[in-house]
Order: structure tokens, then sequence, then C-alpha cells
């Protein structure tokens, strides 16, 4: 080992290690705002003790509603959270607190159309919209009285979990189409079938409505597909802009069993800003080989964060009351409850894992 490859290494384990006194001291608050129709939870530094809040099954320790604290020297950066598919900003609280206690401003918006509430637009639609949504968050917490003088919004990181990982990635500057994802399960359908009939599990008319489409598929070429499936999403082509950004304010991102096949190599070639990858060895919805390991094979900006080969797609969410993962697991064509031999400590240490990165890298 090189005396700077040494020196690297002592300085990100002094700066762990800072990380995690103030994982022990600081405060957790939360408040709501909104951007049009679209709720945004906030998770923020503050100096109010925290008390148990209930919503539905969960229960959260945070400050409600209570003043954000200003940072010692300049301004908290901010980091947008991205949830999956019909999800809601609960279920990743433990990483948005941890975030918090990082020093950082969360914002975590419900995807509209693709939410706990409504999931009417889940799948392709949402993820069309989805980056907008993240640019929206980020003009609301601007705008907003109580954080817009505490929090630098010119400099954002962006983490998305499972469909978040679309979020992300496109932020980031890659491109997908339907035809990818066509081609994808017309071949790989049984090795995928998490993916490829994600949330039908239960539903025989839906799945055999699904696989008819898939072996249209198997006929699909780039000279016979129609244009529609051929149209690129999510970041810039190369002649609108040498930034494939769609939203330059995003200038890092991390991602945990994200969702990447459906992306196209040359699009995942041109991303230029850090992307970090948090990733799950047992993996049932999205298998790693055909999405982390994509992304790491064509992105050279993507960088493996941490490998838990023992973690499930589900045991990145946290809380995870047992009755709300029983009912999503019912949905999942290969199942999805909790690893019990996951530990909550091997979590925790990937979620400060991500913590540090966005210190590195905003």
């Amino acid at each position: 080992m090189n005396k700077t490859h040494t020196t690297l290494t002592r300085m990100a384990c002094i700066v762990s290690l800072l990380i995690a006194a103030t994982l022990s001291h600081a405060q957790v608050a939360m408040r709501q705002i909104q951007s049009g129709n679209m709720p945004i939870t906030l998770i923020y530094p503050t100096a109010a003790p925290s008390q148990p809040l209930t919503q539905g099954a969960f229960t959260l320790q945070v400050a409600n509603n209570a003043t954000p604290l200003a940072a010692a020297s300049g301004k908290r950066a901010l980091i947008v959270l991205s949830h999956g598919t019909a999800g809601s900003a609960l279920p990743d609280y433990a990483l948005a607190a941890t975030l918090a206690r990082a020093g950082f401003v969360v914002a975590q918006p419900e995807h509209r159309g693709d939410n706990w509430q409504d999931f009417s637009r889940a799948g392709p639609e949402s993820w069309k919209t989805r980056p907008q949504d993240v640019s929206d968050t980020i003009n609301a917490v601007a705008q907003d009285p109580v954080l817009a003088a505490l929090v630098d919004t010119r400099r954002v990181g962006v983490h998305g979990m499972s469909a978040g990982g679309v979020t992300g990635l496109a932020l980031a500057g890659a491109q997908w189409r339907m035809l990818e994802l066509v081609q994808h399960c017309a071949h790989q359908l049984q090795d995928d079938i998490g993916f490829c009939l994600n949330g039908l599990a239960g539903k025989p008319v839906q799945q055999a409505l699904r696989k008819g489409q898939y072996i249209f598929g198997r006929f699909l070429t780039e000279d016979n597909a129609p244009a529609s499936m051929k149209t690129l999403q999510g970041g810039l082509a190369p002649s609108q802009s040498r930034d494939p950004r769609p939203d330059p304010r995003v200038t890092a991102v991390s991602l945990a069993v994200p969702l990447g096949v459906i992306f196209t190599p040359e699009s995942l070639a041109r991303i230029r800003i850090p992307v970090a990858l948090t990733t799950a060895g047992n993996d049932g919805v999205l298998l790693p080989r055909f999405h982390s390991d994509k992304l790491l094979q064509y992105c050279p900006s993507c960088t493996r964060l941490s490998e838990h080969p023992g973690a499930g797609h589900f045991d990145w969410l946290s809380p995870w009351p047992a009755s709300v993962a029983t009912a999503v697991a019912a949905t999942q064509m290969r199942g999805g409850m909790p690893n019990p031999n996951f530990s909550p400590v091997e979590r925790q240490k990937a979620f400060e894992q991500i913590a540090l990165f966005f210190k590195q890298t905003l």
C-alpha cells in the first residue's frame, strides 16, 4: 500500500469517527411542506428532544415541527431521497435520520402517481416524471421560509432505492427506454421474474397479459420497434448538452438495490458525477447481475459503496413494520420478507457509509 493510499484511508477513518460522534448527539426533526399537490417530508438537525411519533403502523423517534439547527458555519447541504414503487417517506426514516445527524437536510417527496396512496402511474410513466419531482422538491426547499436561509441548494445529493434508482440515475444523466425493458424481459423473464412481473403475485390474468407483451418483444429490433419504444428518457442527449444531467444542481448520487437494466450502456458511460451503490446479494426483486452489475460494468463513475451478500431487497427499509412487510411481500413474485439473518447493525453501518459518501462529495 503506497503512502498516498494510506493517508487517504486514515483520513476516511477520521471522518467516519467524526460522523459517528455527531450521530450519537444530534437530534432529528420532521415537518411537512408541499410542492403543488406533492407532499414533501423534511428531516433535519434540531436541538429539540425527540419524542415518539406514530403514523399508521410506523413509530418514529423525532421532534415534530421543531426549529432547525443552523450549521456552525456556512449552510447545510441538501439530500433528496427518492422512494421505491408505491413508497413513502416513513420506511426510509432510519436513513434520513442518519443523514440528518450527519448534518444534512433531507427532503423526501412522495412521487406523483407512484406513492403509497396513489400508484396509478407506477412503473414507466412514473419513471418519466420522477426527476422533475426532485427538481420541484429542490425548488420548494429553496423557497421555504424556514429552511431557505439555512440550506445550500446549489449542490444537491440524491439517494434512490429500488425504483428510486431510476430517479437518481436519470438525474446523473443516464437514459432509459422501453425497448431495453421489453427485450430484457422477453429473454430473461424467468430469471428476473421479480422485476418483469413486479407486483403481480396472485394476479394470473395480469401476469398472462404482461407475458404476452414480452413474447412480442422477442421479435423487436432497432429496425422494427415502434419509435415510442426507442424514445430515450431521463438524461440529456449529447446533442443537447455535453453535461447529461437534466438538473445541474445534482452533484452526487447514492443508490440502494437500484433498478438498472433499462438504461442504455452509452448513456451510463457518459455519467460524470460520483454514483455510489449499496448492493444486496439476496435481492430477489432486482437481481444484482441484471441491475447493479450492469451499472458497475458500463458506468465508470459508478462504484460499489458496500456489498451485503445476505441482504434482500426490502432489508433497506427501516422501520419496516411486520404488517406492512407481510402485505408487500404478498405482492412479490419471489416474496420479499426481511431476512432475519441480516443484522440491523450492518444496515446502520451501510447508512453511515452513505452519509460519509455525501460528506466527501457535496
